[in-house]
């Protein structure tokens, strides 16, 4: 996305896309929206592009950091608005050097969100 300057607004570091399926299946994808003044992560982003497509039902859901697609975990943010609006929502977290596992979004912080998420 460009900005009215011409740049793309994105820190590359902090560029994330999330998905999420939808209870009958679907696959809903966003990206964050970097901007200076914060934006909302690509999490947040999914749930409005999954009700604007009439999906109110959402299962797992996973973040990735886009230069190089590693699982990162959710920010206490996004796992507030998920617990809020989706309780027994599931999220995908990578912590570091081990397995992509599936969670309760409502599970203590076994991967609490770092900016330096976990490197290939």
């Amino acid at each position: 996305m460009k900005t009215t300057d011409g740049t793309d607004g994105t820190a590359e570091d902090l560029a994330l896309v999330a998905a999420a399926r939808t209870g009958d299946g679907g696959i809903v994808t966003a990206e964050n929206v970097c901007h200076f003044t914060g934006g909302p992560c690509a999490e947040l982003v999914v749930i409005g592009a999954a009700a604007g497509q009439g999906a109110y039902e959402l299962t797992p859901m996973v973040a990735v950091r886009s230069r190089d697609m590693a699982v990162i975990p959710l920010c206490g943010r996004c796992r507030q608005v998920l617990i809020d609006y989706f309780p027994g929502i599931d999220v995908l977290v990578q912590p570091e050097g081990r397995r992509l596992t599936r969670l309760p979004v409502a599970e203590p912080l076994p991967a609490a969100f770092s900016r330096s998420a976990p490197q290939p």
